[in-house]
Formats: C-alpha cells, sequence, structure tokens
C-alpha cells in the first residue's frame, strides 16, 4: 500500500493551545470540580478546617516553643503529694486564705485562680456549730461568733489587692450566690457579641470574693472538634456581659489596667484583637475572640508544689515577681487537656502558656487574608495543571505537582518557624492533588478508548502482539513490511489422519483446541507472535512486531517447553481414554525452527490485511519441521538458529537439500537446556557424534559404523536409535553403490 496511506489511517494530532485548551481531555470536569472544590474552601466546612487543624498540630508538634529563659509564670500546684498532706480538695478556706497571704509576702505580682469557689465553707465554725448536737453552749456560742472562713478568705484576698477569682461558663441558667457584683473589666469598639462563644449562665464565686478580688477571670478551655485544645477565648459573652478569659484579667491586674478593649474589624467579619490602652499591647485574636496558643513543652520547672509554699520549704525566689496560677496536675481532679504538643496537659498550663506568649510576643496568628492567599494560589494553581497536564503529559505535570506541593509547604513551613503565621498548606495540595489524578484518570481513559478502538479496527488482521504495540501506540502503525532478522517456528501434529479417526467433529475440535492452547502459551509467554494456525499446524515467529534480542533462545526454549507440555497432554488424554474405553494414540508433533531476515509487516490486499511473514527463511523452517519426521527427532533447526542459540544442547543431523533450495543446509536437532550442554554425558556423545559424520562424509565406513556404535550407546538416554539407524541404511546403500569421489556430503531430500 502507498507511504500516504500512513497518515490517512491515524492522522497526528496538533496541540491545542489557547482557550481551546479547555476542551476534551477531562478538563471540563476538572474545571468545574476546581469552582467547585474552592468554593468548598472558601466556605470552609468542618472536613476543611479538621484537616487545616491537623497540619498545623503537626507544624507545632514539630517546632514547639522554646521555654522562655527569665520565667515569669508559675504554677502553685495542688498535686498529689500536697492533696495526700494537707487533704482532700477542697481545703478549709482558712487554708487557701495563708496560702495567698504567704505568696504575697514573698513577693508574687498577681495570683489567678483555676478554681471557683461558689459555695460557703462547710468547715466555717458556724456551720461547724449547727451541725453538731450536744455541744456545750459556751462553746457554740464562741463558734457561732466566731469569722467564717469565707470572710477569713475575703481579707486575705482583699489585703493581697492583686488576687484574680476564677469563674466557669456553662451551658445552663446562672449558678452561685446572688447579689451585686463589680462591672465587668472589658470595653469595646464596636459590637462583639455575634461573634463571641456565648453562654447562658456562669459558675459564679461568692459575692465576698467578687467584690474583693482585682479582677475576675473564666478558666474554661474549650476543646475543639477533635477534643484537642488550640485556641481559647479570650473573651466570652454570658447573657450580654464580656468576660476575659483568667489570663487575659491576670495581665490587666499585673498592669494597673482598668479595662480590655476588644475591637471588631470595621468591615464586621470578627474580632480584630484585644487592647491594654496603657501598656499599648496589643493581643491578636482570630474572628470568633479566641487565642492560637503558641504551646511549649510541659515544663516541670513552672509547677510549684502549695504544700511547699504552705510549709515554707519553697524557695522565695520561685515566688518573687511573678504571676501565679493556683491549679492541679492531680489527675484525680480531672482537669487533663490535650494539646498539639503534650497529650496529657494540666488545664492550668493552658493559661500559663497564654501569659508566656504575651510576655515574649510569640503568639501564633492566622492572618486574615490567609484564606484568601491560599484559594488564590490553589486557583492559580489548578488553572496551570487544567492546562498543562494533556499537553505536557502526566509525568511532567507530576513534577509540576511536586514543585507546586513542596512550594506551598515550604512557604507555610517558613511563615511558621520564622515569624509564627499559620498558613495552611494541606488543603491547597489536597485540592491539586484530587484535580491532578482527575486528570490523569482522564487522559488515561482517553488513551483507553483510542486504543479500544484501534483493537477493533485492526484485530481481525494483526496478530495480538501487533495490535497491543500498535494500541500503546498507534502512531507506530506502518503499512507495508520491513526487512528483520527473524526466528520462525513450524509445529505440526504427525499421523494427525489416524487421530481424528478416534472421534467425531465436536470432539475433534475439542482436541484440537486442546493442544493448541498449551502450544499457544508457551510461545507467547516467550514473546512469540502467533502467526497464523493451519489445521493442527502453528506458524509462529520472534523478534516482531516487538524488538527481541534473544530470539533464537526464545524459540528454543519455547520448543522444549512445548516437548514438555505434550507429555502432559498425551497423559490426560490416555487416562480419558481409559475410561471412555477408547484407543489411545498418543500425539506426536515436529518443530521446525529457523533464523535469518525475513520481510514482516502487513501483507494482504486492500480489502484484507494479514500481519505475516515473507521469505526463503519462511519457507526453510517449514521445510526443516517436515524433515523431524525423517530423522525421528521432534525438533530440527537451521544452522542460524544453531549459530545464534550457542548454549543449547544440539546434534548436528545432516547437511540437506531439502525441496525447492538449490544449495545445501546444515541442520541439526535441539535436544536440551544449556545445563543439558554442560553434561558430561552429552559431551561425550557430541564428541563421538562428530567424529561419526566426519567418517561419513569422508565415506570411511567401516569407521563410521563403528563410530555408530559408540554413539547409540553413549545417546541411548536421548532415544537417537531412529536417527542412527538412518545412518547405517544409508552407509549400507552407499557401500553398494558409491556416491562417488567427489560426493561433498550432501543429502539431498525425498519429501518435503
Amino acid at each position: 500500500m502507498a507511504d500516504d496511506a500512513k497518515t490517512k489511517i491515524i492522522p497526528k494530532k496538533p496541540r491545542k493551545w489557547g482557550l481551546k485548551a479547555l476542551s476534551g481531555s477531562g478538563r471540563p470536569v476538572a474545571f468545574v470540580m476546581l469552582l467547585g472544590l474552592l468554593w468548598a474552601m472558601h466556605s470552609d466546612p468542618a472536613p476543611f478546617e479538621f484537616v487545616r487543624l491537623k497540619t498545623f498540630d503537626f507544624f507545632q508538634a514539630q517546632k514547639p516553643r522554646e521555654l522562655p529563659e527569665q520565667k515569669l509564670v508559675g504554677i502553685i500546684d495542688l498535686d498529689d503529694e500536697s492533696l495526700a498532706t494537707i487533704g482532700q480538695w477542697p481545703w478549709p478556706r482558712t487554708t487557701v486564705a495563708r496560702l495567698i497571704d504567704r505568696l504575697f509576702e514573698m513577693g508574687a505580682v498577681v495570683v489567678g485562680f483555676d478554681i471557683v469557689f461558689a459555695e460557703p465553707d462547710r468547715m466555717s465554725p458556724k456551720k461547724v456549730a449547727e451541725s453538731m448536737s450536744g455541744l456545750d453552749p459556751a462553746i457554740k456560742s464562741r463558734l457561732m461568733n466566731m469569722k467564717s472562713n469565707d470572710q477569713v478568705l475575703a481579707e486575705s484576698i482583699a489585703r493581697a489587692g492583686r488576687v484574680v477569682v476564677g469563674q466557669s461558663v456553662i451551658d445552663s441558667q446562672e449558678y452561685g450566690e446572688q447579689g451585686e457584683r463589680p462591672v465587668t473589666s472589658v470595653a469595646q469598639i464596636g459590637d462583639p457579641s455575634p461573634f463571641l462563644f456565648s453562654f447562658p449562665g456562669m459558675v459564679r464565686n461568692l459575692v465576698m470574693f467578687d467584690q474583693v478580688a482585682a479582677g475576675r477571670g473564666v478558666f474554661n478551655v474549650l476543646s475543639e472538634m477533635d477534643g484537642v485544645t488550640r485556641r481559647v477565648p479570650a473573651v466570652e459573652n454570658v447573657n450580654g456581659e464580656l468576660h476575659p478569659a483568667l489570663s487575659i484579667e491576670m495581665l490587666r491586674v499585673a498592669t494597673g489596667e482598668t479595662s480590655l478593649l476588644i475591637r471588631v474589624k470595621s468591615d464586621k467579619t470578627g474580632i480584630q484583637d484585644l487592647v491594654l490602652q496603657k501598656q499599648r499591647a496589643v493581643i491578636p485574636t482570630d474572628g470568633m475572640g479566641r487565642i492560637w496558643v503558641n504551646f511549649s513543652k510541659w515544663d516541670k520547672d513552672k509547677y510549684i508544689p502549695a504544700k511547699q509554699v504552705l510549709d515554707g520549704t519553697v524557695d522565695p525566689a520561685r515566688i518573687r515577681n511573678k504571676l501565679l496560677l493556683v491549679g492541679t496536675s492531680a489527675v484525680g481532679l480531672l482537669d487533663i487537656k490535650t494539646t498539639p504538643v503534650e497529650a496529657r496537659l494540666p488545664g492550668v498550663e493552658v493559661h500559663a502558656n497564654i501569659l508566656e506568649n504575651i510576655f515574649s510576643n510569640q503568639f501564633l496568628v492566622r492572618p486574615p487574608n490567609a484564606l484568601g492567599q491560599e484559594v488564590l494560589f490553589t486557583a492559580g494553581m489548578g488553572l496551570l495543571l487544567i492546562l498543562f497536564l494533556p499537553i505536557i503529559g502526566a509525568r511532567w505535570t507530576m513534577a509540576f505537582f511536586i514543585l507546586s506541593a513542596s512550594s506551598v509547604a515550604g512557604y507555610s513551613w517558613y511563615q511558621f518557624t520564622s515569624i509564627n503565621h499559620l498558613y495552611d498548606p494541606s488543603i491547597p495540595i489536597l485540592i491539586l492533588l484530587v484535580i491532578y489524578i482527575e486528570l490523569t484518570y482522564a487522559n488515561f481513559a482517553s488513551e483507553e478508548k483510542k486504543r479500544r478502538q484501534v483493537r477493533d479496527a485492526f484485530s481481525r488482521y494483526l496478530s495480538p502482539a501487533q495490535v497491543e504495540k500498535l494500541a500503546a501506540d498507534p502512531g507506530k502503525l506502518t503499512l507495508g513490511g520491513e526487512i528483520k532478522d527473524m526466528t520462525l517456528l513450524f509445529c505440526d501434529v504427525r499421523g494427525f489422519t489416524t487421530i481424528s479417526e478416534q472421534f467425531d467433529a465436536q470432539g475433534l475440535t475439542r482436541l484440537i483446541n486442546r493442544f493448541l492452547t498449551p502450544m499457544t502459551d508457551v510461545i507467547l509467554a516467550h514473546q512469540g507472535t502467533i502467526d497464523k494456525y493451519m489445521g493442527d499446524c502453528i506458524m509462529a515467529f520472534w523478534n516482531a512486531p516487538e524488538d527481541d534480542a534473544q530470539h533464537a533462545s526464545h524459540a528454543c526454549e519455547s520448543a522444549l517447553i512445548m516437548k514438555e507440555r505434550l507429555v502432559v497432554l498425551n497423559d490426560d488424554l490416555e487416562a480419558e481414554s481409559k475410561v471412555e474405553n477408547r484407543k489411545h494414540i498418543p500425539i506426536n508433533i515436529g518443530i521446525g525452527l529457523n533464523s535469518g531476515n525475513v520481510c514482516v509487516g502487513n501483507m494482504g490486499s486492500d480489502q484484507r490485511f494479514d500481519y505475516s511473514v515473507l521469505g526463503d527463511n519462511v519457507n526453510l523452517a517449514s521445510r526443516l519441521e517436515g524433515q523431524s519426521k525423517t530423522y525421528g527427532v521432534t525438533c530440527v533447526i537451521g544452522e542460524n538458529t544453531y549459530t545464534e542459540a550457542p548454549d543449547y544442547a544440539c546434534l548436528e543431523l545432516d547437511l540437506i537439500k531439502v525441496k525447492g533450495k538449490t544449495e545445501a543446509v546444515r541442520i541439526f536437532t535441539l535436544l536440551g537446556r544449556p545445563e543439558m550442554r554442560k553434561d558430561s554425558r552429552f559431551t561425550a556423545l557430541e564428541v563421538e557424534h562428530k567424529a561419526m559424520l566426519a567418517a561419513y562424509r569422508a565415506q570411511k565406513w567401516d569407521e563410521a559404523l563403528a563410530l555408530l556404535a559408540k554413539c547409540r550407546e553413549l545417546g541411548a538416554w536421548l532415544h537417537l536409535d531412529h536417527l542412527y539407524d538412518l545412518y547405517e541404511e544409508r552407509i549400507a546403500d552407499y557401500r553398494e553403490n558409491s556416491p562417488g569421489a567427489d560426493w561433498d556430503g550432501v543429502y539431498v531430500a525425498k519429501s518435503k
């Protein structure tokens, strides 16, 4: 067929550029997916936030905040040892008062309680007197007139002047003593209420404590959806009143500020920050008024057992000039939190971390425009993926994806480690990955469709291997032929007519299929191509359509395995014949192998093509198969095959002129694999066999017969009697009818 037919069958398509690039190759679907994912990213649903928070957790776990060299915050710990020594909690308020007095005597700046005193002390003298019957009237009267433990604590708080009491927000109505309390210490610019966490009630301290305390702070530490504490509300809304967090209130008292200022963004999208106006200190928050806590690892040096303060054994230097939180690390008091840095951290240390963040100015900040930047980056990279993947292919686009992912991850990590800014790389990377997978799948599906079309179009006239090659790269299709060095195989069943008489048409068809299937499997498994089936004959070749540098060896290996598979098939057929009470005639085959240059390609007419081979070496392979019966061997191979597969065990059969050939060819029989070639029995036989052929061609008949006898003995295990019988018959004939002095040892075949 003409060369220009190549481009007519499969024209080469130009690459798409410009606005049309958004059509085809899955691009429309990817574009819609990108828009949907960007909208979801901007809406920030819970799954997106969860992934983002886990990413920020990873950042903090990899690089926690370093512990400060100058410790300005301490924790008075109601630890297990203190509880064991002083007694179970709650302690008498007089003990708490004594604790406060001791702390301020040693120079504490502010003391804040991660505890609420919501009920009167049951150990007050008056309550003890009322609860005891039969008490001496004088003693009872004295007890009734004594100060209550709560009064003692209130006086201690008032005397200290810088005590912040804790309070807890709850999801139910107000709990605690009713009475007039000080006004909140939070001022505001704008209305922050819609953005703050709101609660209907609060567990408050006794009124006497609230009235004398320097401040009142909420100590609740709210965990997020996965139970991890990351952000703490700086201010909370309780029935319209704004209440600061315990740590923030302690800071206000320590700095002498009369109030905290909470500012709302001008665009009304959320809280901007908290301000201590006299100190000109700004505490950044997120839009809901939460502080991102920059956690350090657990710091045992912060903890001062309450027992040591009460018994006077504590070093005053650990108290002096510090903001002190009174809380507990005791597991039994159930104030243990999970943070990005520690799986189990006392809740009171969360407040200590917030204070240290403020003192060291090491806030974690999620910039207001962070989400917008992440959306823009994702949109830009996503569009580039959609544009380039179908053009430059999956491999280079994967490199582009990896570069993009590495860039956003590296930028996020740099921002975190250098200035404590939180940018999320996870959602952009996941979205880009989804787009990449969709485009890759669409590309794959498109290529599969093209391959399927090629298979459907050409499977009727191309070999399966050629169809797969063409399907993998349709541009490789060429009509016509090429000259290649190949190995050809012909395999035919001996005595098939006799065998066929044992079966009806259906049974014979099943038998042929049972024979052809394992033989075909062997050839295909060793990189061969089935050219055609001709009744009980198989024609195959190697080194086309795919290149195979070891084609001769693969063909030899296939021939040996075909012999082995035939033994198994004959065993099965023999067993079946006994069951069916039928005579068993074993299947015997002849195989011819020849290597050499042939023309391979699409042969045929304009109406029908066939991928096949032509040439003198093809005909010779067919003739060699026919000679296998003459020489009584299964496999006959040509000299080229013998030369190209030198490791296999072969013996020369003859110099022969086959039908249709004017020149003699040297032929061999293939007997075994390389391990047989090295077997001492075979090497001994090979020596005598070569000597026998040399004597035969030199017309030294007696010597040849003597060597034949040795060959029979040495080659008994290879069943070569038929071959040696043939040479005995020839020698006997030549003795009576001399071939002449000029005979070259060539035998002229009388049959195909």
